[in-house]
C-alpha cells in the first residue's frame, strides 16, 4: 500500500502537486490553489500520496509528401511510493496509442499501441530549502508497438531528471532524458535521442491553470530537432467527488525533420486524481 506522508503546511502541498504535474509531460495541470479545503487535505504529499491517470490526446498533419496525419492518445499512468521518510519513488508510464495515415508517403493507415516509454524518479519527500523540487532516475524504451510504422522495434534506456520551483502563482522548469538503444532488430535504425521539455504555467485560484512548453527532441542519429510548442488551458472539476482536470489547447511545430509534422496541432487531455 502507498503509504501517506507527515502533513505539511499549504505551499508545500502545491509545490509537490506540481511535481507530479510536471512529471505527466502535460505541464502543469491545476489542482487549484484553494479548491476545496477537503482536497488540499488530501494533497498534503501528492509525490507520495497521489495516483494520476491521464489521458493526452495529440493531432498533428504535414507529413510526408501526402501531407500525412496523426492522433496519438498517450495513456499516461503514474505512480507513486513512499520508500521511508526522506525518498519517494515515482513510476511513469507512457503507452501510445495510434491512428495514422499516410505519414511515409503512400504508405496507408495503421492502428495500434507505439512503444512504450518507462521512467522511474527518486525524488526527496521534501523540497531543499530553496525550493526546489526534483526527481531523477532510470527511463526505458520498450519495443512494444503493434505495426513497423508505429515504433522503432528497438530496446533503449538512458537517465532522466524532472526539477522545478514555484514562486506564487507560477510554476517553472524542465523535464528532460536520453536514450540509447542497446538491442532489438539489426535493421531498423539505431536511436541516440534526448527529449527536453521546458515549462512555465500560471494558476489562478479557481483553479485554472495557463501553461506554455515545449516537448523538443534531438536526434543524435539524423541530426534532426522536432520542437511542438504547446499551449494549453486546464480545469480542476470534481465529478461525484472524483477530481479530475481537464485541458484543452494548442501546439505549434517550429522545428521537425523533412517528413515531419509542420503547422497546427490540437491537444486535449483528461486526468483521474486519486488521493489517499
Amino acid at each position: 500500500m502507498v503509504k501517506t506522508a507527515s502533513t505539511r503546511t499549504l505551499p508545500l502541498k502545491r509545490s509537490l502537486t506540481l511535481a507530479v504535474a510536471a512529471t505527466l509531460g502535460l505541464g502543469a495541470p491545476a489542482y487549484g490553489q484553494d479548491s476545496s479545503a477537503d482536497l488540499a487535505k488530501k494533497l498534503s504529499n501528492p509525490i507520495a500520496s497521489l495516483i494520476s491517470v491521464p489521458f493526452q490526446l495529440n493531432y498533428d498533419h504535414g507529413y510526408g509528401p501526402l501531407d500525412g496525419d496523426k492522433a496519438t492518445l498517450n495513456i499516461q499512468p503514474v505512480i507513486p511510493f513512499s520508500l521511508n521518510a526522506d525518498w519517494n519513488l515515482i513510476s511513469r508510464t507512457i503507452l501510445p496509442v495510434t491512428y495514422q495515415n499516410d505519414i511515409a508517403g503512400s504508405s496507408g493507415s495503421q492502428f495500434g499501441l507505439g512503444d512504450v516509454v518507462q521512467s522511474f524518479f527518486l525524488s526527496p519527500a521534501k523540497p531543499t530549502d530553496g525550493g526546489l523540487v526534483w526527481g531523477a532516475g532510470p527511463v526505458f524504451l520498450i519495443p512494444t508497438a503493434t505495426d513497423d510504422l508505429l515504433g522503432g522495434e528497438k530496446w533503449g534506456a538512458g537517465p532522466t531528471i524532472v526539477a522545478l520551483k514555484q514562486d506564487g502563482p507560477w510554476t517553472y522548469g524542465v523535464l528532460a532524458n536520453h536514450i540509447w538503444s542497446f538491442a532489438g532488430n539489426d535493421d531498423r535504425n539505431d536511436i541516440s535521442s534526448t527529449y527536453m521539455q521546458p515549462f512555465l504555467s500560471y494558476t489562478t485560484p479557481t483553479a485554472w491553470t495557463f501553461a506554455l512548453n515545449t516537448e523538443s527532441t534531438y536526434d543524435w542519429k539524423a541530426h534532426d530537432w522536432s520542437v511542438p510548442i504547446n499551449l494549453t488551458v486546464s480545469k480542476l472539476v470534481k465529478v461525484n467527488e472524483q477530481p479530475i482536470s481537464l485541458t484543452a489547447g494548442l501546439r505549434y511545430w517550429a522545428a521537425a525533420p523533412d517528413d515531419g509534422p509542420e503547422g497546427l496541432g490540437v491537444r486535449l487531455g483528461l486526468t483521474f486524481l486519486f488521493p489517499k
